[in-house]
């Protein structure tokens, strides 16, 4: 948040439009509370719309500036996962270890068994582009490619669903809301990748209550809509997740 403070500030004195790194859910979050509290304007770009991470391009907002799109490349992450299935994290902490930053990285999304595709800043295209990197034993072969030539993943339909559990617990109803373990849970817990109403969350036992938003990094959130008490002192719970 700071950096782009940093970043604000300079645009207002310099008159200068500017586009940030790739922001996360939070710190998109964190940029719509600066822009109602300044003389920005913000425009959101992650390559297509519906995106969770995005660049922001910062101007005045007494500017008129023409519509543009954010400096943006394609990455194809190919490699034989079919004996040793790979996670978005695991593709995402391979580039990195590759050596770009984290804010360079736009979204991630897995291909079957192939590998993965994602978005990145030029410069980390430009980076790593005919690399080659490991996820665990597999061998990972890393190629720059235009927006165009990405096979998007399709976008996800928000969908509203209930689940019966036997507490509120925001273990239980994340396990419910993105279809995942709850060991795996408890992981993106401890590893902070799980957030709740976006911001960070280290207790699974927490009760959640009506209202409540649950963020995971590459899988979309889950909202709670309603809690029931059922008969059988288990909860109705109904969610939407996006």
């Amino acid at each position: 948040m700071h950096r782009l403070i940093d970043q604000a500030e300079e645009v207002l004195r310099t008159w200068q439009p500017s586009w940030s790194p790739f922001l996360s859910g939070p710190e998109l979050e964190d940029a719509r509370r600066l822009e109602a509290l300044t003389e920005l304007r913000m425009i959101r770009d992650g390559g297509r719309p519906g995106t969770e991470r995005c660049r922001v391009q910062l101007s005045r907002s007494d500017q008129e500036l023409q519509p543009e799109q954010a400096p943006i490349s394609g990455l194809r992450l190919e490699g034989n996962f079919l004996f040793d299935r790979a996670e978005a994290e695991d593709m995402r902490q391979a580039l990195i270890e590759l050596g770009v930053t984290a804010d360079q990285l736009g979204d991630l999304w897995l291909r079957g068994d192939r590998g993965a595709q994602a978005v990145c800043t030029p410069e980390a295209a430009l980076h790593l582009n005919g690399q080659t990197g490991r996820v665990r034993d597999v061998t990972l072969s890393v190629e720059a490619v235009t927006i165009d030539g990405l096979q998007w993943p399709a976008q996800r339909t928000p969908k509203r669903f209930t689940s019966v559990e036997a507490s509120c617990r925001l273990d239980a109803i994340a396990s419910a809301g993105f279809g995942l373990s709850r060991a795996k849970v408890t992981r993106q817990i401890r590893d902070g990748r799980l957030r709740l109403n976006w911001h960070p969350v280290r207790q699974a036992s927490r009760d959640l209550k009506v209202g409540d938003c649950l963020q995971l990094q590459d899988r979309g959130s889950v909202e709670v809509l309603n809690l029931e008490l059922t008969k059988r002192d288990r909860w109705r719970v109904e969610m939407l997740r996006r």
